[in-house]
């Protein structure tokens, strides 16, 4: 077997919780390996975290996060607890992440003041790094979680929320008072789009594991495929990985879903 050549190395942080999880620890690096890309990705982990909570672990410097590192030589390694200073502190990233929380991502007055406080707080740490916001997805149609019926127990008004606060997001400039960054958007990672027409697909609503965490073999699957075409640049449908638990059809469905999410969206 002929290994393939490193061509390029990506370092990421990732600001996160369970989602965050699900769409880069497992199925990101395989992908970035498959066509012979390094890649660094540092996952902050703390369950259900939202823009808030980040906020008030960050000034209050407390060390809480779960630390996952992936790499190419390691696939997950799950280090001490860290604050998110020690974290941006730890040499320059090439792209960092925000994400609100699932229960939170379509309630507009959940993102301020806490959004604008953690891009100056990152930006004061990583000047150079990309910023980018990472789109959750809606919940299952039959979802249990406590906090559905915030959108009426129904994935369109949750969906439709979500892309609603995209657009609030995605408009923000986040570098207003930097010379030469005028005008600086956030990337976005369109996990959500990805999921939710991966759902109008064969697979149907059948993505979650419990009704808003990615299943293990196609779900996360998909949001690591929207990851890795917004990090390289590269079509997902052209890359032969996939997870050794997914047929041929679900391959297809989710490298199409993810793709056409990435190109509607940019």
């Amino acid at each position: 077997m002929i290994k393939l050549t490193i061509i390029l190395l990506i370092r990421v942080l990732c600001i996160g919780n369970s989602f965050s999880w699900d769409a880069v620890e497992q199925e990101l690096v395989p992908l970035c390996e498959e066509k012979g890309i390094e890649i660094e990705v540092h996952n902050l982990y703390y369950g259900g975290c939202s823009l808030q909570q980040h906020v008030v672990f960050m000034q209050k410097n407390k060390a809480v996060y779960g630390h996952r590192v992936c790499t190419n030589a390691e696939p997950r390694i799950v280090k001490d607890t860290i604050t998110l200073r020690q974290a941006l502190m730890d040499g320059k990233y090439d792209y960092i992440s925000f994400q609100q929380a699932s229960h939170d991502s379509g309630i507009r007055s959940s993102y301020e003041p806490w959004l604008s406080i953690l891009i100056d707080s990152v930006r004061a740490y990583q000047p150079d790094a990309q910023l980018c916001w990472m789109q959750t997805w809606a919940y299952s149609q039959d979802a249990k979680h406590p906090a559905y019926p915030r959108y009426h127990n129904s994935q369109q008004e949750m969906w439709d929320s979500i892309q609603a606060c995209t657009k609030y997001v995605t408009a923000l400039p986040l570098s207003p008072s930097l010379e030469g960054r005028v005008g600086e958007r956030f990337l976005l990672i369109p996990c959500g789009a990805a999921i939710q027409l991966a759902r109008q697909t064969k697979l149907g609503d059948t993505l979650c594991r419990d009704g808003y965490h990615l299943n293990y073999e196609y779900g996360r699957y998909t949001a690591a495929c929207v990851w890795y075409e917004i990090l390289t640049g590269k079509d997902v449908r052209r890359n032969k990985y996939c997870n050794p638990q997914m047929t041929h059809k679900q391959r297809i469905y989710t490298q199409n879903a993810a793709h056409q999410a990435v190109r509607q969206c940019h």
